[in-house]
């Protein structure tokens, strides 16, 4: 028994071995050679914003850009069943039509909507959240993520409110 099962993994091995060998052969003649960090030009790099130094990254200059009138509401101190909503209003001040992909909150306690069409440049638009503080207490702050074809590319407005327990 010992003996087939040796026979059945030395099988395996050599099978395994056969299949991986032609994935790790190099080819040589046909690929050009690596170029070195001198030789890459601008064009070949990839613009990554998360570089070390931000300075070095082409910003693109005919975006649309989200002008928030304000990045931060208070509620003040609320009751836990009171549901509330606030409007964060926007202009957009860039050179092309906003498009916005998606806004999210940091809990499921906060549900944002926003416009499902384009905003123009010179237009206006409207994230609006509503915030249940249902089973919450104390100090509470939340975070609305918006993902747009925007410079930056994310935008974050903040609700706060101070929950008292009945």
């Amino acid at each position: 028994m010992k003996t087939l099962f040796r026979n059945l993994a030395a099988g395996a091995l050599a099978f395994l071995t056969l299949i991986a060998l032609p994935a790790c052969e190099q080819k040589t003649g046909d690929q050009p050679a690596a170029k070195t960090e001198e030789e890459l030009s601008a064009a070949d790099l990839i613009s990554n914003p998360n570089t070390a130094n931000p300075q070095e990254v082409p910003v693109p200059n005919d975006l649309g850009v989200m002008t928030f009138t304000e990045r931060e509401y208070d509620f003040g101190e609320i009751g836990q069943d009171k549901v509330v909503s606030h409007t964060f209003e926007f202009t957009n001040t860039g050179k092309k039509p906003i498009i916005i992909d998606n806004a999210s909150a940091s809990c499921g306690c906060t549900v944002p909507s926003y416009p499902k069409e384009p905003v123009a440049p010179g237009e206006k638009g409207r994230i609006d959240v509503q915030f249940n503080p249902h089973g919450r207490s104390g100090q509470q702050v939340k975070i609305i993520t918006i993902r747009a074809n925007t410079q930056p590319n994310i935008s974050e407005v903040t609700i706060k409110a101070n929950v008292r327990t009945p």
